[in-house]
C-alpha cells in the first residue's frame, strides 16, 4: 500500500528512485519516529542536507538566468524563493502532506497542512533525490518548479525585503524609523511562534507572526505597508 502511494509521487515528480528507502525516509516526521520502533530514522538529516542542495540548485538557476545582476540582488531573490512560504506552496501543489508519516499528536494538530512541516518535507525530498542520483535530477526538478515563477528581469529595488521597504517609506514620508518589539512568544521549544509589533512615533502600525523573530518582523512590516498603502504588496516583484 505504502509503496503504491509513493509510486504515484514518483510519477508526479517525473523521477523514479533506485533506493526506495530514501524516498520513504523523506516523509518520516520526527514525531512518527519517536512513537514507532519500526521507523527509528526520520527526515531531519535529509532536511538539513536538502536545505544546502536547494540553495545550490536555486543559486545556479539564478546565476544562469540573470548573469549580469549584482550579488545582493540575486541573494535577495534567492531568499524569497527558498522561504518557508514559497516551499510550502510547492509542497501543496505536489500534495506532499498526503505522503507524510506523523505521530498521533502531530496528526491531530494538523501537521499535514503546517507550512513549516511541508517546507521541510520538500527539502528532504530534494536531498533524497540528490543521494539517490546526484545533482542533475535535483536541478531538473528545481528548474521545473521555480523557473516559471521568475520574472523576465529583476531590479534591486523590487527585491528589497519588507523591513527595508517600510523604513525607506517612513523615512521619506514621516522622517522617522519604525521600531519593532516582541508582543508574545508561544509554543514548545522546538516549535516556537513569535508575535512582533511595529510602531512609528509611538503608534502601533501592525503586527506579524512567524516561527522566528526575523520572520515575524518581516510579516509585521508587510502588514504595515499594506496599512499605509505605501506599495501594492502583490506587485512588489514587478516594480
Amino acid at each position: 500500500m505504502r509503496e503504491r502511494i509513493l509510486r504515484s509521487l514518483e510519477k508526479k515528480i517525473s523521477y523514479t528512485f533506485k533506493d526506495k528507502t530514501l524516498l520513504d525516509q523523506a516523509f518520516v516526521h520526527r514525531s512518527y519516529s519517536y512513537e514507532q520502533a519500526s521507523k527509528p530514522v526520520n527526515n531531519e538529516c535529509l532536511e538539513f542536507l536538502g536545505d544546502a542542495v536547494l540553495g545550490l540548485a536555486v543559486g545556479h538557476l539564478l546565476f544562469v538566468k540573470y548573469p549580469d545582476n549584482e550579488e545582493g540582488t540575486l541573494s535577495q531573490l534567492k531568499a524569497n524563493m527558498v522561504s518557508e512560504n514559497s516551499l510550502s506552496q510547492l509542497a501543496r501543489k505536489l500534495n506532499l502532506g498526503k505522503f507524510l508519516m506523523l505521530g498521533k499528536g502531530e496528526e491531530l494538530s494538523g501537521g499535514r497542512t503546517k507550512n513549516s512541516i511541508l517546507a521541510d518535507t520538500y527539502e528532504a525530498l530534494l536531498a533524497a533525490i540528490y543521494l539517490d542520483s546526484g545533482l542533475e535530477p535535483v536541478h531538473n526538478l528545481v528548474k521545473k518548479h521555480f523557473l516559471p515563477l521568475l520574472p523576465a528581469s529583476i531590479s534591486r529595488r523590487s527585491l528589497l525585503d519588507f523591513k527595508s521597504r517600510l523604513q525607506e517609506y517612513t523615512q521619506e514620508e514621516f522622517k522617522a524609523i519604525p521600531e519593532y518589539f516582541l508582543l508574545k512568544e508561544s509554543g514548545p521549544e522546538h516549535q516556537k511562534r513569535f508575535a512582533i509589533g511595529v510602531k512609528l512615533k509611538g503608534e502601533i502600525l501592525a503586527r506579524g507572526m512567524g516561527k522566528n523573530k526575523k520572520a515575524a518582523e518581516q510579516r509585521a512590516a508587510q502588514n504595515a505597508l499594506k496599512k499605509l498603502a505605501a506599495v501594492k504588496i502583490d506587485d512588489l516583484a514587478k516594480s
